[in-house]
């Protein structure tokens, strides 16, 4: 096997430990961060009906405009603020954060800090 596929097979195996502690609920919502190498994207799940609630993506086409690579901690903030804007607008405020099998540091910390700031609670 290649690193590359080892390092990827590690972080899934963290991922569905995660997840079997982690549930989202209608009151309170699951926000799931994916870190591509290019880029980012986040969901708020509702886990109990099984329906992704809100989505922001570097990779939209609304924000290519907006950001110059999708890779890079200035595009993860900026995910961060628009998925707390959307969750807002359909009044969702308090969420159960999942990293996804991720560090929580550099691109996921600063969408994590970007949707703390901008009003999500978790």
């Amino acid at each position: 096997m290649k690193q590359a596929e080892i390092r990827h097979s590690r972080r899934q195996q963290r991922h569905q430990r995660i997840r079997e502690k982690v549930k989202g609920t209608t009151q309170r919502p699951r926000l799931v961060v994916f870190r591509g190498i290019s880029n980012i994207s986040a969901q708020i799940i509702d886990d109990t009906q099984g329906c992704t609630l809100v989505s922001a993506s570097s990779f939209e086409k609304r924000l290519k405009g907006a950001i110059k690579s999708g890779g890079n901690v200035e595009a993860a903030r900026l995910i961060g603020k628009q998925i707390a804007e959307l969750a807002k607008a359909k009044s969702i405020h308090t969420v159960v954060f999942d990293r996804g099998g991720y560090v929580y540091h550099g691109r996921v910390k600063a969408l994590a800090e970007a949707a703390r700031e901008n009003g999500l609670q978790f």
